[in-house]
């Protein structure tokens, strides 16, 4: 993607829920949840389901005290958040934010990476046609991607090799502290979007730049250099 507004950074990488396409309903992925529990014949109840999304425990958090393999459960969980994600997404959930027409004006190249199932990525990408991205990440829906998660660079890392951008000379934009944390790891400038859905939320660190949407944030990064 490129256009005719200059910017000081070789490459902006952006999250997907809550600035490229809307918060997934928390219902929904609680569901996923339960599901995959039922799949192997328990169900620990809603609260734990719910517990452990907000919390965002890993597989071994997930399984407590069950006598469940952590390994096929979490699979087993990613597959069903997906799968009720992609359900929600076609029933008229997830719309894509009405300000990220803006992001076709930038010169940079663009990327995307976000603690949401890489399934779960690729779909709303296609389901909402957004090609301007040259590169995308989600996380694996293992054991392994789980580790991977923001506030960890991994992903990030890995999209600015794809982009042949070096850290000091690219931008993350999300919407969560972890998104900040995870963009200065990388050695990335950061940019705190602070839409509706995070209005009152209180940060512990400093992004490079905050902004209620991506107009305002072009106009930030258009003004630098």
């Amino acid at each position: 993607m490129t256009g005719s507004i200059n910017t000081p950074y070789d490459a902006i990488v952006f999250d997907n829920d809550g600035v490229v396409v809307e918060p997934t309903d928390r219902t929904h992925i609680v569901d996923g949840v339960q599901r995959a529990f039922r799949e192997f014949g328990h169900d620990p109840g809603r609260d734990h389901a719910e517990w452990s999304v907000a919390t965002g425990v890993g597989p071994a958090g997930l399984v407590g005290d069950l006598p469940l393999d952590p390994v096929a459960l979490w699979e087993a969980r990613e597959d069903a958040v997906a799968t009720a994600q992609k359900k929600a997404t076609r029933a008229g959930g997830k719309g894509i934010y009405d300000d990220i027409e803006v992001l076709s004006r930038l010169d940079a190249p663009l990327g995307l990476v976000s603690n949401n199932q890489a399934e779960t990525v690729r779909f709303l990408l296609e389901y909402h046609d957004l090609r301007g991205f040259e590169t995308s990440y989600g996380r694996e829906h293992t054991v392994a991607g789980a580790a991977r998660r923001k506030p960890r660079p991994y992903y990030l890392e890995r999209a600015l090799e794809d982009l042949g951008c070096e850290p000091e000379a690219a931008l993350y934009v999300g919407d969560s502290e972890k998104d900040i944390v995870a963009a200065h790891r990388a050695g990335m400038e950061s940019a705190f979007l602070r839409r509706n859905h995070v209005a009152d939320v209180s940060l512990s660190v400093g992004p490079t730049f905050e902004m209620r949407d991506l107009y305002g944030l072009v106009d930030a990064i258009s003004t630098q250099g």
